[in-house]
């Protein structure tokens, strides 16, 4: 089973690497380097929250592992 704190650093250095990968296409979108961070952000918070609560319920999911 994978602890809380990894599923959390999993979670935090995803979105860091979305994020400057999002920051790059909002400024190349818009022109804007606030409205492409601003979009970026968002983004972000809403990936983070769902990818947390994506790797917690598959910790309790049985389905596809094999146990040695």
């Amino acid at each position: 089973m994978e602890t809380r704190r990894r599923s959390l650093v999993k979670a935090l250095v995803w979105n860091a690497i979305g994020f400057i990968s999002m920051v790059s296409v909002g400024i190349a979108a818009t022109g804007s380097a606030s409205l492409g961070g601003t979009m970026a952000l968002i983004n972000t918070a809403l990936g983070f929250g769902c990818y947390v609560i994506y790797e917690r319920i598959w910790t309790r999911i049985n389905w596809g592992r094999i146990y040695v």
